[in-house]
């Protein structure tokens, strides 16, 4: 695999206001103890990725730092994902506090339970 494959696109980017509320009024979630994952279908051929770190996180340096954070995890495990899926992962107070590999483990385990489907209610 070339640098290349492992780019993010804006086509593989949520960018604008009504993109994320379409996947927030409409999701499927799942939680980990750092972050929420809500997903739901959009129709197209790949998936796209949207990051809310709230006020809560401490400072403008550690939200920032969850959204690289998170970009770098899911750029590197996108491929692998079923196609066709809005993802908004939102991250929790505690998140600055993570390196890279627990962050992408967190994330990878929450994108692997999108595989098996929702107990029933």
């Amino acid at each position: 695999m070339t640098g290349r494959d492992f780019s993010l696109p804006k086509s593989a980017r949520l960018r604008t206001r009504p993109q994320y509320l379409a996947v927030q009024g409409d999701a499927k979630r799942r939680r980990s103890r750092h972050f929420t994952l809500l997903w739901r279908p959009n129709g197209q051929a790949q998936s796209r990725l949207g990051i809310t770190v709230t006020r809560r996180v401490s400072g403008a340096v550690g939200r920032n730092r969850v959204k690289r954070l998170v970009r770098e995890a899911f750029r590197h495990f996108r491929t692998q994902l079923p196609p066709g899926l809005d993802l908004v992962v939102v991250a929790a107070p505690g998140a600055p506090d993570l390196g890279l590999s627990q962050v992408r483990q967190e994330l990878w385990e929450l994108c692997q339970s999108l595989k098996t489907p929702d107990p029933p209610a």
